[in-house]
């Protein structure tokens, strides 16, 4: 039969399914069987195994418990869920078995680690439920307390999601399938709960229970059974990870996805809005107009980019927090300052409703309660400014800090329990129990000293073993001197050892003495959790106006820094732009180079589509990436880099930029370019903006141009989808679609001519090109003179043949160094593979491949005539 310890672990591995369980055993964590066998494979632990009687050789590995930290961050960073089960009773004390019990269950969205999470992103846990055409979405961030919950489109899912980058996604069984066709770069782990956790009736009963009320009216969730649903699962599955521990989550907020400019997954990347094309934060539009001073003001400004506002009133009331800060730079400066070393306030309260808290947070939280008053001082001549609202959760909470002063120590240990976190003074009884310990071996020297006095024995002596504890031991010598309260306890051939009652008292306080300061102090930390969760929702808004005002600061700085101006945003359909920068590029400039600013002038009744034509590297895709940032920041509430900028609200922006290859879904570089243009055409509408850069290059020519034209075409002629457009292509063919089609404008990239070589200006004008200077630009990119030069002498054969292509003659210059063999010469081929590039629509990478192969055919041939 099974050992009683694999019974044990046994019945608690089948209450958390799908989890792996770290199983307590003394100073190790163990897992056994599967789990045994994946651990060993995620976490590098040797593999070994023990025979445990029915069970056999039981697969084992494990790790020393003071590893449990870094070990839980690399299994959730995986994917993979984690029951820790912990000895909940001393080993010294049990009788049969040591009880156990999982204290927490950790997965991606359940996690407190330092090794995880990260400082300016959220790590968001997110649950849905679909039905029919519409999708429930809750989302809630454990470490900072923020709870959200809402309805929205099915099409419209994919997009929040991506904005949110969850690491978590809660779902039914019978909708997973359906939630996996969201793209998988969302790199989000997937965790299945029962149907029943979703249901409106079980989920009303979990979210009335956590919040403590009756019903949910007032919570604005009426009509809303989704919202509902996604929540309740929410809870329930942070009720169970967290086991009996209630999650900081003090209110739950509905979003609206209508006040919100949608951004898809595609645009977010083109855009590269929090990461560049890399995957690194560097070279992002976050990174760059980040000047936040604390971890939760850069979540915040984060999160605002990822989702900038469609309402007037609302990126107002940004503007004018940001024009605040920008027109008084004294404040400024004294708030930046007393930003610094505050921490973070969200992850810290959130820490502190965990068993993973330590004093130390208690500490930092302290410290930051202990600057409120200086903060008001600040603030204090600018009650009635824009910034009131988020002033009034800031007031000083001295009880809580009084109290926090009175509990602890100044540099309390990481772990709980060993005497030096409560201050003493606090409580008598702990300073006993530390006078005892800190004086057991002063106070036994002195009561042998007393007891060799009284009894006049002075080779009496006090002495201890593990069997009989602390005694006195007498030679026989001196048997007749023993007093008579002595108690006689063992017998040896030379000496007699006792007992007496102070001794006895005295041991028992000794022995017991770490053990009762242990649990002492546990209990007046208890005490101290218990009373800052007491303040959590006014420390919760105190720590989101902090986040608000953070990233409302950074922002002025970056327009101080950069001459940003504050856009005009209102409803109408125009976007102009004067004398706008690109935020990114600006700001990656060497030191000395200047961005060359350019206007924009777009919608209403008679300006829909500008059709942007001009060579690579003359700057089209710069200024098309540029205008959809400047309205990201416009709708985000921050200024802009412009000299000028008024933007009618946009609802949602679609790009079409640059080519990729979806190979693992088997999806070619023109599948995937037609799938985001379709996307693009069905969901557009008179508000949005759709940038298009090189759309039809992933087929030929011919097909390309006419698809370009189509596409151009119906975003013109069909109302409902007719979306201010940049259209930037090599087709020149399409300019003369501004002869049909009145809406439709030429912009031109404009480019100084010398000769054979070009100059780019980066400038935006008005008009026509009829040429793309590809072979200029391949002499710039460093392709040999020879191959420029050749290129350059076929060119007039390609552009006069039009519509037929025939076989040009071999250039003069190259005649007399063909070599005649059986085969066609090594030069010819390579002027058959130049002549087969379509210079006008390869990626930089297509060409440095091509390069590459070039390359090696003259090398291949040089070393056959050698």
């Amino acid at each position: 039969m099974s050992t009683p310890m694999l019974k044990q672990y046994h019945e608690i591995k089948a209450r958390f399914p799908g989890a792996v369980l770290f199983f307590r055993m003394g100073d190790f964590f163990e897992t056994f069987f599967d789990d045994a066998k994946l651990v060993s494979d995620v976490l590098g632990l040797t593999l070994t195994k023990r025979n445990h009687g029915r069970d056999g050789d039981v697969p084992l590995a494990g790790f020393p418990h003071h590893q449990l930290e870094p070990y839980l961050a690399k299994m959730t960073r995986a994917g993979y869920r984690v029951a820790v089960c912990e000895q909940v009773e001393d080993p010294k004390l049990a009788k049969g078995i040591v009880k156990r019990a999982v204290t927490e269950v950790v997965s991606a969205g359940t996690t407190f680690s330092e090794n995880v999470l990260e400082e300016t992103r959220n790590n968001y846990l997110a649950s849905v439920v679909l039905e029919d055409t519409l999708a429930g979405l809750a989302y809630a961030d454990i470490t900072t307390g923020e709870f959200f919950t809402g309805v929205l489109p099915l099409g419209e899912l994919a997009a929040r999601l991506s904005a949110l980058e969850p690491s978590e996604i809660l779902c039914s069984s019978e909708q997973k399938a359906e939630l996996e066709k969201i793209p998988a770069r969302l790199n989000a782990a997937m965790t299945v709960l029962p149907r029943w956790q979703f249901t409106m009736e079980a989920s009303t009963r979990t979210l009335t229970e956590h919040f403590g009320v009756a019903t949910l009216r007032g919570f604005g969730l009426s009509g809303l059974d989704l919202a509902v649903g996604a929540a309740g699962a929410l809870v329930h599955y942070l009720r169970a990870s967290l086991v009996d521990k209630t999650p900081v989550l003090p209110d739950l907020q509905v979003f609206t996805v209508s006040q919100e400019l949608v951004l898809d997954p595609s645009t977010r990347r083109n855009l590269e809005i929090v990461e560049s094309l890399s995957g690194e934060p560097r070279g992002s539009l976050f990174a760059v107009i980040n000047r936040t001073r604390t971890g939760p003001g850069a979540r915040l400004l984060r999160r605002w980019l990822l989702s900038p506002l469609t309402d007037p009133e609302g990126i107002r009331r940004r503007q004018d927090g940001v024009e605040y800060f920008f027109t008084q730079p004294s404040m400024a400066t004294a708030f930046t300052e007393w930003l610094s070393g505050t921490g973070d306030l969200q992850r810290l309260l959130a820490r502190l409703a965990t068993t993973r808290a330590s004093a130390r947070d208690a500490v930092s939280l302290r410290t930051v309660l202990e600057k409120l008053p200086r903060l008001q001082e600040i603030f204090r001549e600018h009650r009635e400014s824009p910034l009131a609202s988020l002033l009034e959760p800031l007031r000083p909470q001295t009880d809580l800090v009084d109290f926090l002063r009175s509990v602890l120590t100044e540099d309390p240990p990481l772990n709980v329990g060993d005497g030096r976190t409560v201050r003493e003074g606090f409580s008598v009884e702990l300073d006993e129990l530390r006078d005892v310990r800190k004086n057991a071996n002063k106070w036994i020297l002195e009561h042998q000293l007393q007891e060799r006095n009284r009894s006049g024995i002075p080779s009496l002596k006090i002495g201890f073993n593990k069997v009989f504890g602390y005694y006195i031991e007498i030679t026989n010598t001196h048997k007749e001197k023993v007093p008579a309260d002595y108690i006689r306890k063992q017998t040896l051939t030379n000496a007699e050892r006792y007992v007496t009652p102070d001794l006895k008292s005295w041991e028992e306080k000794i022995l017991t003495a770490e053990e009762k300061i242990s649990v002492l102090e546990t209990e007046i930390w208890q005490r101290v959790r218990e009373e800052i969760l007491s303040r959590a929702e006014d420390i919760t808004r105190a720590a989101r106006a902090l986040a608000e005002l953070d990233a409302l600061h950074g922002m002025a700085r970056i327009a101080r820094e950069k001459q940003y101006v504050r856009p005009i945003v209102n409803t109408g359909n125009k976007l102009t732009v004067r004398g706008g920068r690109h935020p990114v590029v600006e700001a990656l400039l060497p030191p000395g180079t200047g961005f060359v600013p350019n206007d924009l002038e777009i919608g209403g009744q008679d300006f829909q589509i500008m059709i942007l034509t001009g060579p690579n590297m003359a700057g089209k895709s710069t200024y098309l990436r540029q205008a959809a940032l400047t309205v990201i920041l416009a709708q985000t509430g921050s200024f802009v880099p412009a000299e000028f900028a008024e933007i009618g609200i946009v609802d949602r922006i679609f790009t079409r930029i640059g080519a990729g290859d979806n190979l693992a879904a088997g999806e070619s570089t023109f599948l995937v370019e037609m799938t985001e243009v379709a996307n693009i055409l069905r969901h557009a509408t008179p508000r949005s903006l759709v940038v298009l850069d090189e759309v039809g290059r992933g087929t030929s020519t011919y097909d390309g141009l006419s698809l370009a034209w189509a596409i151009t075409e119906f975003l013109h002629e069909t109302p409902a989808v007719a979306a201010k457009t940049l259209f930037a292509t090599h087709y020149h063919e399409l300019n003369r679609m501004a002869e049909q089609y009145p809406r439709l404008r030429n912009y031109r990239v404009e480019v100084e001519e010398w000769g054979d070589h070009i100059v780019f200006l980066h400038r935006i004008t008005p008009g026509e090109t009829d040429r793309s200077y590809g072979v200029e630009v391949a002499r710039l990119a460093g392709i040999p003179a020879t191959v420029v030069d050749r290129a350059r002498h076929l060119l007039p054969t390609w552009e006069g043949s039009k519509n037929t292509i025939a076989p040009p003659q071999i250039a003069p210059s190259i005649l007399p160094t063909v070599q005649l063999t059986l085969f066609e010469s090594d030069t010819q081929k390579v002027a058959d593979a130049l002549l087969e590039l379509d210079l006008e629509h390869l990626t930089p990478r297509e060409a440095l491949d091509k390069l590459f192969e070039i390359k090696e055919m003259l090398s291949n041939g040089q070393s056959a005539k050698g």
